[in-house]
């Protein structure tokens, strides 16, 4: 049995997505950002940075692991599927998932700081990080164009781009033009088990896509009380 600590956030899906595809028991733990729970003492003990999603694992005297990527690789490794054992397949799915970690999740975070959230629209900023994210989208479309998903087979590279990728509305990065990566998109949102990852806590899907203009607004006073805080949990 795993606990799970997470919001509703893209990385916070990652390790849902993961707990649900690979099959593994859990109890979710919601973590309120904008009361700073994530801030608390006793999340401070599971995550020492104040980020989410933790986990902490029962069968391993409840093993503390913070971090969405060293999350998924070890809930792959416990659960020994949607991570490679032979080292070129292996690295393959690592290299794509730190492509996530360290292109898709910054730059489209940024994005979403300086085109939903920051006070002031700052447009060189706003400009910036989302031709950066359109830049990196076109990376994961061509490799798709090679590939029926990122690193051969699904794996964990695929859910945790996708957990990001699904949000680009709100982030203001287009897809036009990207047929690869609308396929690849289709693909895993027709997953059950990836659907059904993205609704824990709880569904923003709509609010995502920006088809509540109320809502959309009202999330975004929310975050920008964190933002300009330097609060935010995710």
């Amino acid at each position: 049995m795993i606990d799970l600590y997470t919001a509703p956030t893209p990385n916070g899906y990652k390790a849902s997505i993961a707990l649900e595809e690979m099959e593994i028991p859990y109890e979710v733990h919601t973590i309120d950002l904008g009361a700073g729970q994530q801030k608390e003492p006793e999340f401070l003990r599971i995550c020492p940075n104040g980020r989410i999603p933790a986990i902490t694992d029962r069968d391993e005297d409840n093993f503390a692991v913070f971090e969405s990527g060293a999350i998924m690789i070890y809930l792959a490794e416990k659960s020994g599927r949607f991570l490679p054992t032979d080292i070129r397949g292996r690295s393959q799915v690592l290299q794509w998932l730190m492509f996530q970690m360290g292109g898709i999740g910054p730059m489209m975070g940024q994005a979403n700081v300086f085109y939903r959230y920051f006070p002031e629209k700052i447009q060189p900023a706003i400009d910036r990080y989302q031709a950066e994210g359109r830049r990196l989208f076109e990376v994961l479309d061509k490799r798709l164009g090679e590939s029926e998903f990122l690193a051969g087979d699904y794996s964990i590279a695929d859910m945790a781009n996708w957990a990001w990728v699904r949000t680009h509305r709100w982030s203001g990065v287009p897809i036009e033009g990207l047929d690869n990566l609308s396929r690849w998109m289709g693909a895993i949102s027709d997953r059950p088990r990836a659907r059904a990852g993205v609704k824990v806590p709880v569904d923003i899907a709509e609010l995502m896509d920006a088809k509540k203009t109320e809502d959309a607004e009202a999330f975004s006073r929310r975050a920008r009380s964190m933002v300009t805080g330097a609060g935010s949990g995710d």
